[in-house]
């Protein structure tokens, strides 16, 4: 009785440890994608358009996903997204990168990411628990600059814009093969119990404390883009 007592007790520390490494990773995570989204966006003439934030239905970001191998080019990262509802932007959900494109690649390299989701096609395929890039939804470089071209094929042919940051340059980058999945654990480590993608992104989840700096970035992006 003695020893599975204290198996109980050790199983319940180490939940509860997880429970917090789970949740700081998170509270990093929202705080490192505010960051991206304000350096690039503060950029002179190499932010995203004003056309693409104002069209934007849903804004993801990956800080630091590293990209890079042997002989198999690939990367990994962890994310956060929300999407736009009728009292603003949402509460924030997780999710993981991986996977990518075959191709000669020595080392590894740091790559801040951000997908513009445009339309509610898009939206459905991040509610998903898992999509491929490239084979589920259909995604492209996006325009960099303060405006983007008078020619709206970037806005009707894709479901997600897709750009990337690497040692300062920032850039429309192509993703495909790429899957994004749902981070179970970083859900459950924010909201305290088990919430479905669906009803984060469609705002009937509350934000958390922790998710302000990170949706303020992507409200004041828009701001800061009409500016320039």
């Amino acid at each position: 009785m003695k020893k599975t007592g204290l198996l109980l007790v050790m199983m319940s520390l180490g939940t509860f440890v997880f429970a917090g490494t789970a949740r700081e990773d998170a509270d990093n995570r929202l705080e490192n994608s505010a960051q991206v989204m304000h350096e690039i966006m503060n950029a002179p003439d190499k932010g995203i358009p004003q056309e693409v934030l104002e069209h934007a239905k849903c804004v993801a970001v990956v800080p630091n996903m590293l990209k890079g191998g042997f002989v198999l080019g690939g990367s990994h990262g962890k994310g956060v997204a929300t999407c736009r509802t009728e009292s603003g932007w949402s509460a924030p959900a997780f999710f993981t990168v991986g996977g990518g494109s075959a191709g000669f690649q020595i080392g590894l390299e740091g790559v801040d990411l951000v997908m513009i989701i445009q339309n509610e096609k898009g939206m459905q395929r991040l509610i998903a628990s898992k999509f491929q890039i490239g084979a589920d939804a259909s995604a492209a470089a996006g325009p960099v600059g303060r405006h983007a071209s008078a020619d709206t094929d970037w806005k009707l042919a894709t479901e997600i814009l897709t750009y990337s940051r690497a040692k300062g340059a920032f850039a429309g980058i192509t993703l495909d093969g790429v899957s994004i999945r749902r981070d179970d654990d970083s859900t459950r480590a924010v909201y305290g119990r088990k919430v479905s993608t669906a009803a984060v992104l469609s705002g009937k989840v509350a934000a958390p404390s922790s998710a302000r700096a990170f949706l303020a970035s992507v409200t004041a992006a828009k701001a800061v883009a009409q500016a320039n």
